[in-house]
């Protein structure tokens, strides 16, 4: 290669592809012989291409979750005991309207049927709490379904305080009607949270 051709070939790889210009070059080939003018895209699709590998950015691969055997045995019991858990509401909502409305007038199903329905709920909720919260820690590293998994927990850890809350005045409850009336509406609200807490894993699911 002669030193004037050298010297286009370097001008022309140092420019940016918009600037650099398209400049025939003559070459000799190894006998001395003129090989013809070839033109400086060439250059210019290397300085392209080494752009555009500079401009991507590389994506992160997705880091595999392992979850235990633990892990499934607890989601079954958590979906099992929620199943169960629509039946209890209706059976507390109904029995306690009973109470709220009659009083010491109230039949006596409705007086046995509450305090079990009451206490099967807590010892449902008591069971849910451990199962989904030792779920909810095991698979923090997990970014699929993340955002519906924290809303399903947060919904269903303030029903569980609504519970816990209205289970506390539920002895004043029978002697003040204030006080049963507040009774009725934290459980209700806690019901409330804690169905909708169940249907967003269930739709989304």
């Amino acid at each position: 290669m002669s030193l004037v051709s050298a010297m286009i070939l370097a001008t022309v790889l140092a420019a940016g592809p918009a600037d650099a210009p398209s400049i025939p070059i003559t070459l000799a080939d190894s006998t001395g012989a003129v090989a013809g003018p070839r033109s400086a895209p060439v250059a210019l699709t290397m300085v392209s291409s080494r752009r555009l590998d500079q401009d991507t950015v590389p994506r992160r691969r997705a880091r595999a979750v392992t979850y235990s055997d633990g892990y499934a045995k607890r989601v079954a019991v958590h979906k099992a005991l929620s199943w169960a858990m629509l039946p209890l509401f209706a059976a507390s909502y109904v029995s306690g309207n009973q109470l709220l409305d009659k009083g010491s007038d109230a039949p006596d199903w409705a007086e046995t049927v509450h305090p079990i329905a009451a206490t099967g709920s807590a010892v449902l909720f008591g069971a849910n709490a451990v199962t989904g919260t030792w779920n909810l820690w095991e698979g923090r590293k997990d970014p699929n379904g993340r955002t519906r998994r924290v809303l399903h927990s947060v919904l269903f850890l303030a029903a569980s305080g609504g519970f816990a809350y209205a289970g506390s005045i539920a002895d004043d409850a029978e002697e003040n009607g204030a006080i049963r009336e507040r009774h009725r509406n934290v459980a209700i609200a806690s019901m409330s949270a804690s169905t909708a807490s169940w249907l967003i894993m269930l739709i989304g699911n």
